[in-house]
C-alpha cells in the first residue's frame, strides 16, 4: 500500500505544483515503513535535483530505510554526508542506525 502514498505526489506534479521538502520527507518515510529503501533513495536524489535541501528528518527517514533493509554501509554513508552538510544528527537519527 506504500504506492498509495505516491498517488497524491503524482497528482501534484500532474497539476504543475512543486513538491516541497516536507512532501519528499513524507514520501521517504512512507517508503521506509514499507521497506522500499531503493525508492526512498530515488526520491532523495530527485529532491536534490530539484534544488531542495534535505533536512535532518529527511536524512533520518532515509537512514532508517537503509538500515531496515540491511544496507548498513549506505546508512553510515548518509550519516557522514549529513554531517558534511553541516547538519547535526539527533537522537532520532542515531536510533535509526
Amino acid at each position: 500500500q506504500w504506492e498509495k502514498a505516491l498517488e497524491p505526489f503524482a497528482e501534484l506534479q500532474h497539476r504543475g505544483l512543486k513538491p516541497t521538502i516536507i512532501t519528499y520527507t513524507a514520501l521517504i518515510s512512507a517508503c521506509q515503513k514499507a521497506g522500499q529503501w531503493e525508492k526512498a533513495l530515488e526520491l532523495f536524489d530527485e529532491l536534490q535535483q530539484r534544488g531542495l535541501e534535505p533536512e535532518i528528518i529527511t536524512y533520518s527517514a532515509l537512514i532508517s530505510a537503509c538500515q531496515k533493509a540491511g544496507q548498513w554501509e549506505k546508512a553510515l554513508e548518509l550519516l557522514d554526508e549529513l554531517q558534511h552538510r553541516g547538519l547535526e544528527p539527533t537522537i532520532i537519527t542515531y536510533s535509526a542506525l
